[in-house]
């Protein structure tokens, strides 16, 4: 059969021509839109359940909160283990799911349990999903400097945050340090006994008066008019006039009984950047999104934003820096590797269409890896990537090229070009196909890898299995084909190569000096 494969090669050049041409078209579409991360993501399929109840103490959480959580979502299809964390005012229930199950489908099937559930739990406790990221998500982190804690902290959550929640990919953006801004009502101790109000009438006629009403409309010079309520605070001073209660006739207002003013929230930590206080945060991706696409946007989304005068932000954790480096790594190798095949080919045969026939094959190889990690949707990383040895991948084509050459050399006269080089590719298609068999052969028991291990050595065993794969058919096919066309015959009487003369000679003088010592 493989023999019938290099006949099928040669008698039909344009075909195997018109094939490399559509390997490069698919090879090219698939890198151009092939995913590109740092890492490969080790994450299981899981979905997050996270309820905030500020009120409640761990057990209570544990009893009124998760366990009727955990209870209800226990027993969903497809699910592999469900575990859950009870602290102090909030409840985290993780569920993980089987690998392939698609993660919108499991979000899915939680959000219907978690209809069911809610009315078994406490009042005002709303469970919600977690976001669709990952700890790999983390693709940029960066601290922001100004002025005051609390203006970096409210221009981080009110501006930055939401510009890039915006970004096309981006799941979460979570932020450190600074100071979340508040208004506190501080009340006289002493209007309490003189008015007859407690706390909880502060509280209560603050609550109420913060909102607006429509009141429907009314008609005037053949115009409508609508009525409207304004009652929502805009400012301290609005603050400032609710009415907490009416004494004969005369209203008491908020600032009659004291004073609202801003403050920072109770915090428990801060963050630094060179002794002076600033505002970190992280933006994270979706599963599965495209690290190196994703980063592009959020700097985009970052350019346009203005700054207040006298901030600045700086970046401190870059994955696309991570990134490049691997595509840098993996294109040097590509070059090197081409120039190191081409330079010992052709000391060795002396013949440079030989050596460029044989250097062709690696990036035509690496488009086949590239068109298996499109199909099994693994992104290119420092695993998936990394794990390609170029001499694996040329080691059947140097073979094949290397017997050619020297059939060409011993040939007759009567026998053509083509037919040297179908009877030479013949005699070595059986060696070439076990050889890389073999090869295959090692990698796959890591296709039978299931969990951490499987997600970590998959894709490598994918990328290089399919670049080996494609080494293969190139070997039988291409190199046969390529060789009829651009070798010529050449007798051995035309003279030895380069690498032959220099041994032959370092050989002599070996052998010379061995006689002379004896």
């Amino acid at each position: 059969m493989l023999t019938r494969i290099v006949d099928f090669a040669l008698t039909n050049r344009w075909l195997v021509l018109a094939s490399l041409g559509t390997l490069l078209v698919a090879g090219g579409y698939a890198l151009v839109n092939l995913s590109i991360d740092a890492f490969p993501d080790l994450t299981n399929n899981q979905v997050v359940v996270l309820t905030e109840c500020p009120s409640m103490s761990s057990t209570e959480v544990d009893e009124l909160v998760t366990y009727p959580i955990e209870s209800a979502l226990v027993g969903m299809p497809r699910i592999e283990t469900v575990r859950s964390m009870s602290t102090l005012g909030l409840s985290m229930v993780t569920l993980v799911f089987e690998d392939s199950l698609n993660q919108y489908l499991a979000r899915q099937l939680v959000s219907e349990r978690l209809q069911e559930v809610r009315a078994r739990l406490p009042r005002d406790v709303q469970p919600a999903l977690g976001p669709m990221a990952t700890v790999f998500g983390e693709v940029y982190q960066y601290t922001l400097e100004g002025k005051s804690a609390m203006d970096m902290k409210t221009f981080q959550d009110w501006t930055l945050r939401y510009a890039l929640r915006s970004v096309p990919g981006v799941s979460e953006v979570n932020s450190w340090g600074g100071q979340s801004r508040q208004y506190a009502i501080e009340i006289e101790p002493a209007a309490f006994g003189r008015y007859g109000i407690t706390v909880h009438d502060v509280v209560q006629r603050v609550a109420d008066n913060n909102s607006n009403f429509g009141g429907g409309y009314i008609e005037h010079a053949e115009e409508q008019y609508t009525v409207r309520g304004i009652g929502r605070y805009s400012s301290v001073s609005d603050l400032e006039n609710v009415v907490i209660l009416a004494r004969e006739g005369v209203p008491v207002l908020l600032r009659d009984i004291g004073k609202v003013v801003q403050s920072p929230v109770l915090r428990y930590g801060a963050t630094l950047r060179e002794t002076s206080e600033a505002v970190s945060a992280t933006v994270i991706t979706m599963k599965g999104e495209n690290g190196r696409s994703a980063i592009r946007r959020i700097k985009d989304r970052l350019a346009r934003v203005q700054f207040p005068e006298g901030y600045r932000l700086r970046a401190f954790y870059d994955q696309s820096e991570i990134i490049d480096a691997t595509i840098d790594t993996v294109r040097r190798n590509l070059i090197e590797a081409g120039l190191l095949v081409t330079t010992v080919l052709l000391l060795f045969l002396g013949d440079i269409r030989a050596a460029l026939i044989v250097a062709a094959m690696i990036p035509l190889s690496m488009l086949f890896g590239f068109l298996g990690m499109a199909i099994f949707g693994v992104s290119a990383n420092l695993m998936s990537l990394g794990a390609i040895d170029f001499g694996m991948i040329v080691d059947g084509s140097v073979v094949m090229i290397e017997n050619s050459v020297h059939k060409l050399e011993e040939s007759s006269e009567k026998v053509g070009l083509t037919e040297s080089v179908r009877l030479a590719s013949q005699e070595v298609a059986r060696p070439i196909f076990f050889g890389v068999a073999i090869i295959i052969a090692v990698y796959l028991p890591i296709f039978t890898l299931e969990g951490l291990e499987g997600r970590m050595f998959r894709p490598m065993a994918i990328t290089v299995c399919s670049a080996l794969l494609g080494s293969l058919i190139l070997a039988l096919t291409a190199v046969p084909m390529l060789s009829s066309y651009f070798l010529k015959a050449k007798k051995k009487s035309d003279g030895l190569n380069f690498s032959e003369r220099w041994f032959g000679t370092w050989h002599g003088r070996q052998r010379d000096g061995r006689d002379s010592r004896d």
